[in-house]
């Protein structure tokens, strides 16, 4: 009894009405509250049940059932146009639990005093604070609805507790805001997250690329994307197609509706860009926009295409509406204080779309700024959006985030089972780089040297001076100063380093591993440094010095538990014997132009064992030996197979002087 009795002693001790109960003796006889005493009862209980006393609580309180809330049903019907700006119709009512409530009922309700209040035949809560609050919210959502006035950004902002459209800060669990869609607006967003059941759409004849299942629905999605007025998110993993994707649609509304479209890139990409172009839509007429003086013709292209540094040069880009517009490596807007951003972020289009392979759940600060260009005003403010960050649970992995954006996003993986199935083991892409100015004065004073010199050459000699060439051809390739014997290595005078960071940068984020192979023993080190400085941890070297026993523990090491991102072969040296499936990336940085070798080292990596899909890189300069003896293996099934899986690039010495001029001159 005396146990009993300080649990009720300690209670008193911080409960006027019990201190009061215990006094009169009341407590311990059966009693009779009023609305008052009981209202002051059931918020103490949590009082009593720190000092150890078992209380048991009526239903209705203990589930919140009778609790106020606004309910706001939202785009029940179509709006009259389309686009995040569209004005959608939407009903806000009042409720009690499951009863509605007039704005007369709850304003009676204020007349009242604080306590419980019985209405409609179950006791309700009357909070001044929380009426006044959900009263004002339900005036302002009243005003809005007789407007018209609420978009699209609005209704799909007001899922997220930031501050909603009405005004209020929803920081108290206890107001209670249920936003729900309505029949259009249910529909729309299903069809967006489910981009597999929108109907396929015919690119056309002069899309001269078989889409794959994924990127047909990918196409499709995108379609829909434009025909609603949303801004569109590609953000398929690498490899998987997304330019190819992008081509569809350009050569689609090409066909139906005629387009002015501009697609802003890395200058490392243009060469990708100018290729599939001109493989898949070869009707697309398109002007590539490299000098900030040049007359911007819309009549002359359906396609510009111009960089990130220009876009901020080109001032004429701001002056027109385009139909598209396209930002590949989208991440390049990721900061929204640059100017290069602010600019982009100024250029005016009724579509817009970004394109990133790069994952983006884990980098909420570059979201915002990526949907703050596709659909401003989504995510909030950069303040509201940076609060909301602070204050999420982690542990729901920001499903209120990706409630709002999923519809505007569409990303598939290769390890997902249902794009797997459709994909090959291994991918062959190749990546194309441009020559730096140091690098177009070199290749230019050697094919000067060649021609001058085969005049005089004939026989054995010209073999020799031909083959000779063509090894100095590729070193200028590679890097200037693997021509000039020179130690410094500038990542900056040679193309291929740029596109070896930027392949070997999304490797990085995906914590990957890539295998790197060069035919020249001395450019393992300069690249291996180069990489050293994109993983932010160094790598492993594999050549013909390295003795057989130090190459197993260089594998073992390489496979182990301890991630090693790279590993940099010299192509006759790391090309055949090694097991090295713990990476699923293969950069070819020059080539051997012997398909049966290049094949033989991509096999390091994709053999028994290997549990991922290989990415394939085979490195090409735009308009060099290089790309013009690729085209020909490729043009050319029987060299390929009979002369050049055998002999390498031998062949080219039996070549003709013009034959062999066209070959090296620079296009």
């Amino acid at each position: 009894m005396l146990k009993l009795l300080v649990t009720v002693s300690q209670a008193a001790d911080q409960s006027e009405l019990i201190s009061e109960l215990v006094e009169s003796g009341e407590l311990f006889s059966p009693l009779h509250f009023t609305s008052e005493d009981a209202y002051t009862f059931l918020k103490e209980i949590p009082i009593y049940e720190s000092c150890g006393i078992l209380c048991r609580i009526p239903n209705w309180w203990k589930k919140k059932t009778n609790s106020l809330k606004l309910s706001i049903s939202i785009g029940e019907k179509p709006p009259s146009k389309v686009g995040m700006k569209a004005l959608l119709s939407f009903n806000p009512e009042l409720f009690f639990g499951e009863d509605s409530f007039s704005q007369a009922e709850i304003e009676a309700l204020l007349a009242q005093t604080e306590g419980l209040s019985f209405l409609k035949g179950k006791w309700v809560e009357v909070d001044h604070a929380k009426l006044e609050t959900m009263l004002s919210m339900y005036t302002k959502a009243n005003k809005l609805a007789k407007e018209g006035s609420l978009t699209l950004v609005d209704a799909m902002r007001m899922q997220l507790n930031v501050k909603n459209t009405l005004g209020v800060e929803l920081q108290d669990a206890d107001i209670d805001v249920e936003v729900e869609h309505g029949t259009w607006l249910s529909s729309i967003r299903h069809r967006l997250t489910n981009p597999a059941e929108i109907k396929n759409l015919t690119v056309g004849d002069d899309f001269k690329a078989t889409l794959r299942h994924y990127q047909q629905t990918g196409f499709d999605w995108l379609v829909t994307m434009k025909s609603l007025g949303f801004g569109a998110l590609l953000a398929d993993d690498m490899g998987l197609g997304k330019t190819v994707q992008i081509l569809a649609l350009l050569e689609y509304l090409r066909q139906n509706d005629g387009i002015k479209s501009l697609l802003i890139l890395p200058a490392s990409l243009i060469g990708n860009w100018q290729k599939e172009i001109e493989k898949f839509t070869p009707q697309l007429k398109y002007t590539i926009l490299h000098n900030k003086n040049k007359i911007l013709e819309l009549d002359s292209a359906d396609l510009f295409i111009t960089t990130y540094g220009m876009a901020l040069r080109i001032l004429e880009l701001k002056d027109p509406q385009w139909d598209v517009l396209i930002l590949d490596e989208a991440q390049a807007i990721k900061n929204p204080a640059t100017k290069q951003t602010k600019a982009i972020k100024q250029l005016k289009s009724h579509f817009k779309i970004a394109m990133t392979g790069t994952p983006i759940e884990n980098r909420l600060s570059d979201l915002w700024s990526l949907f703050d260009f596709l659909n401003a005003g989504l995510l909030g403010s950069a303040n509201e959006f940076s609060q909301l960050t602070r204050t999420l649970n982690m542990n729901e992995n920001y499903d209120k985030i990706r409630s709002v954006i999923s519809p505007f996003i569409l990303r598939r993986l290769k390890t997902d089972k249902k794009v797997i199935s459709d994909l090959p083991d291994k991918i062959e892409t190749k990546a194309y780089a441009s020559l730096s100015k140091k690098q177009v004065i070199l290749y230019n004073k050697l094919v000067k040297d060649l021609e001058h010199k085969l005049v005089s050459s004939t026989g054995i000699e010209r073999k020799g001076l031909v083959l000779a060439s063509i090894m100095k051809f590729k070193q200028i390739c590679n890097h200037p100063d693997q021509y000039l014997a020179q130690q410094s290595f500038d990542a900056q005078h040679s193309g291929k380093f740029a596109k070896l960071a930027e392949i070997c940068e999304t490797i990085h984020e995906k914590r990957e591993r890539v295998l790197i192979f060069t035919q020249f023993k001395e450019m393992t080190t300069p690249i291996a440094d180069y990489l050293a400085q994109i993983f932010g941890r160094s790598g492993l070297i594999l050549h013909g010095g390295t003795p057989a026993k130090k190459r197993s523990e260089l594998v073992e090491q390489f496979c182990g538990i301890d991630y090693i991102p790279f590993m940099v072969l010299s192509l006759k040296a790391g090309g055949v014997g090694l097991n090295l499936t713990s990476a699923n990336h293969v950069i070819h940085f020059d080539r051997w132009w012997n398909p049966a070798v290049e094949n033989q080292a991509t096999d390091r990596a994709f053999r028994i064992g290997q549990t991922k899909d290989v990415m394939v890189h085979k490195f090409i300069t735009i308009g060099t030996i290089e790309e013009k003896i690729d085209s020909m293996i490729e043009d050319k099934q029987k060299l390929a197979g009979d002369i050049v899986a055998s002999s390498g690039e031998t062949w080219i010495g039996n070549l003709n002087n013009d034959e062999l001029m066209q070959l090296v001159t620079l296009m």
